[in-house]
């Protein structure tokens, strides 16, 4: 998908949001702030985006997003279970009715054979409504894993605001 493709997915996402009334967060960590960098590309992104947060290490996922330790002990941060805690915090910690979460192993290197290179986890949640989670496993390079990440967590959004 170009950039012109992402710029488009992210105005239809603005727009799903505005005419709704809603703010989105996102709660990225292998993406490190690509999807907040998207939306916010958009003219007009202020009355839809409300923040994003980066949490690249554990640490900063417990600290800014509540993701329990023993979660990420027993799961691992690459995980629909640590994502799902990331989107939940990301409610919690913003004024967004709406917000995704990402986190996944972009690569080259950092994968297992449980969880190889291309692995992400998402989650995508509405303020005291629905949660959805799943893993995708994308091919290519570094940049492409995580070009990918950042348009399917964009759908999942719209897939999110359409299903409610």
């Amino acid at each position: 998908m170009s950039s012109d493709t992402l710029a488009t997915l992210a105005t239809l996402v603005g727009a799903r949001l505005r005419d709704r009334g809603m703010m989105l967060a996102a709660a990225e960590s292998c993406t490190g702030g690509w999807t907040a960098q998207a939306v916010t590309a958009i003219a007009g992104s202020s009355d839809w985006f409300e923040r994003g947060f980066v949490t690249y290490s554990d640490t900063a996922k417990q600290e800014m997003l509540g993701v329990s330790a023993r979660t990420l002990a027993a799961h691992g941060a690459v995980s629909e279970q640590t994502a799902r805690e990331m989107v939940l915090g990301a409610l919690a910690h913003s004024r967004a009715q709406v917000a995704l979460a990402i986190t996944g192993i972009a690569g080259p290197t950092g994968g297992s054979p449980e969880k190889p290179v291309g692995t992400v986890c998402f989650a995508w949640a509405v303020k005291d409504g629905a949660l959805d989670a799943e893993t995708r496993q994308f091919v290519g390079d570094r940049e492409s894993v995580r070009r990918q990440a950042v348009i399917a967590a964009l759908q999942g959004v719209l897939k999110l605001l359409e299903a409610g």
